[in-house]
């Protein structure tokens, strides 16, 4: 067989986040990013002492946890995240799935190494959707709670208020990420000027807390407190949750937006509100009931929690946001069945809305505050997923550095196995919230891996089956003339998984309808292990004789397929396509139980369930619906 082969030709567009004035990216990065760790010293400081941990508010133990937390946010997020993980940049995009591609590049033709890189994304993106979940939970708890402190008779309204300012936030969602950073960028650039200056005014009457920088403060409290040392390590992470989130919004924003704004805002705010709670329990050791609220003067107060609330539902935004860009990747990457996609920005490729996704959250988030009710109830259940995920990152960015980067196995080894001791020694230390709540998030992670599992190996089995009922493309167009089948006027398009064969749908409209169109596109849409395509390897176009034409059409894992504008775009290389006289022939299997089946019954029963509630692929691929025939056939698995 004979084929020819044209490019498409097109500019490569710029990028948006290249073009875009750094200073405005800053502020909305302060709106989508910095959230989640923005609001960390609501609760971090005050859950490291108490009846959990029996740790007291006495000078020694404050600087001793106030060195664990500034150390924390100083390695884990400074040195890690920003200064290392940041840099595994996958052509603009970041996140777990997106770092797990980066990996896999080099990986996937050894087999052992490609399914272990994929479980390990697999399972951190399990973890991230269950950090997802808690976090606005205890954010928004943690602020609404400040009102006790003014008004203890509206104590019983905390989580009512609470569940009516979550319901606000994911109502918000279909804006979009822009214009909600937009309008968050600028107060959360208040509210961490307020954090400075609580800091600041405590620290004039206790200049002495600065002595808190010294690491030597945390090595002593973890000897002299060996035995609750690592409940209080569990605790102390929760000044370092949101880390993940700076990677895993990286598409929204570029990484240099996220770089300035960490060194220039939110490192010197959080470090300075931190030091200002701890020289205000130096001064009042009762205080630690409510450190936060109470190291502000007390006419400040009140506006204080307004000013939280609000910032709790920007925090909330940095993992809803992650958790958008995460889903089209898995979606992409054939984690998750098709999904609606929005795009809420002409010039953004990024900015995406997902409604499913958003009311599901929103659902397990409003169920876990009714549960837990509080957020010293939630806070056991916090940390475990974070921590995870940072793990997965730490062992991934491993491969990156060596493949990618060039670095030598030493000096891999030294970098990244010193974060992968401090990341385990989180584990551990969150592993002990187990039973008080920490199974909450890894109960979440455990259900969506058999989701995405059970979605992976049924669409390969399905695959399986498809193939093996069709014919090889060769063998058919021998069998093709000018006249038999009978040829009509116009095009016909397959949609067709699979670069070689013949489409099942094209088999399945000669049989019943006895008839070929005079051009015939077989188009396959394949996914690659990069977030965007340039334009320039987007599409190839091969003239296969006949009137057939195969058309493959790549894209990235953080892009959305639109097949009329493929079809526009291969006009440039020869294949004028009118919409109105082209028929897009699509298969819809209706999915049977087999005698003997592949895989577990219950995986079984869940793949046809989710093959059933997932996106059409008229609506998936935007294709026209009034140009669309569905054939559909029954398949066992």
């Amino acid at each position: 067989m004979s084929q020819t082969k044209s490019a498409a030709v097109g500019p490569a567009p710029l990028s948006p986040l290249e073009a875009k004035p750094v200073g405005g990216m800053v502020i909305g990065a302060l709106g989508v990013v910095y959230g989640d760790i923005g609001t960390s010293p609501l609760y971090a400081m005050q859950k490291c002492f108490g009846a959990e941990t029996g740790v007291e508010a006495v000078p020694a133990d404050v600087f001793g946890i106030l060195s664990l937390i500034m150390w924390s946010l100083i390695v884990v997020v400074t040195i890690k995240y920003v200064l290392f993980i940041l840099r595994a940049d996958n052509r603009g995009e970041g996140g777990i799935f997106s770092l797990m591609a980066l990996a896999l590049q080099r990986r996937a033709d050894t087999p052992y190494f490609g399914n272990g890189i994929i479980v390990l994304g697999m399972i951190g993106a399990a973890l991230f959707y269950g950090d997802g979940i808690i976090t606005p939970a205890i954010s928004v708890l943690s602020a609404v709670e400040g009102i006790e402190l003014k008004f203890p008779r509206l104590a019983p309204e905390v989580v009512p208020i609470t569940i009516f300012v979550i319901v606000l936030l994911f109502l918000v969602q279909s804006r979009g990420t822009a214009k909600v950073g937009r309008y968050f960028g600028p107060i959360m650039m208040i509210w961490f000027l307020a954090l400075a200056a609580i800091g600041i005014w405590n620290i004039i009457d206790r200049p002495d807390i600065l002595m808190a920088i010294n690491p030597g403060y945390a090595i002593t409290f973890m000897i002299r407190h060996a035995s609750v040392g690592f409940i209080t390590l569990g605790l102390v992470f929760l000044a370092v949750t949101g880390g993940e989130a700076l990677y895993a919004d990286m598409g929204h924003f570029g990484r240099r937006p996220i770089y300035r704004a960490w060194f220039a805002i939110v490192l010197p705010a959080l470090l300075l509100n931190y030091l200002g709670q701890g020289a205000l329990l130096l001064t009042n050791p009762e205080a630690v009931r409510n450190p936060f609220y109470l190291a502000a003067p007390e006419w400040a107060q009140l506006p204080l929690v307004g000013l939280a609330t609000i910032a709790t539902v920007i925090a909330s935004q940095a993992v809803i946001s992650g958790a958008f860009s995460l889903s089209r990747q898995a979606v992409q990457l054939g984690f998750l069945p098709r999904l609606e996609v929005q795009h809420t920005s002409e010039f953004e490729i990024g900015q995406i809305y997902m409604p499913r996704i958003n009311w599901m959250m929103m659902f397990a988030v409003i169920l876990l505050v009714v549960l837990f009710r509080n957020s010293d109830n939630l806070a056991a259940a916090y940390g475990i997923s974070v921590s995870g995920t940072m793990v997965i990152t730490t062992a991934l960015t491993y491969i990156v550095a060596r493949d990618r980067w060039g670095w030598s196995r030493l000096q891999s080894v030294s970098v990244f196995g010193l974060f992968l001791v401090i990341d385990l020694i989180f584990v551990i230390s969150n592993m002990l919230k187990f039973f008080e709540g920490g199974w909450v998030p890894l109960g979440i992670a455990l259900i969506l891996i058999a989701v995405m599992s059970t979605w992976r190996r049924g669409r390969a089995i399905l695959f399986n089956r498809l193939h093996e009922a069709t014919m090889p493309l060769e063998l058919f167009l021998t069998r093709v003339t000018d006249t038999s089948p009978q040829r009509v006027d116009g095009t016909a398009v397959f949609l067709t998984g699979s670069r070689e064969g013949v489409p099942y749908a094209m088999l399945h409209n000669l049989k019943h309808n006895k008839i070929i169109h005079r051009r015939v596109v077989l188009l396959t849409v394949l996914t690659e292990e990069v977030p965007r395509m340039n334009e320039d390897e987007r599409i190839e176009i091969y003239d296969i004789g006949k009137g057939f034409w195969r058309i493959i059409v790549h894209y990235g894992f953080a892009e959305g397929p639109n097949i009329p504008r493929i079809l526009e775009r291969c006009a440039a290389a020869g294949g004028n396509f009118d919409l109105m006289t082209t028929s897009f022939f699509l298969g819809r299997e209706r999915l049977v139980r087999r005698v003997a089946p592949l895989m577990a019954r219950w995986r079984e029963n869940l793949f046809i369930s989710l093959s059933r509630h997932a996106l059409s692929a008229t609506e998936f691929f935007r294709v026209p619906a009034n140009r669309v025939v569905e054939l559909g056939t029954q398949i066992e698995l």
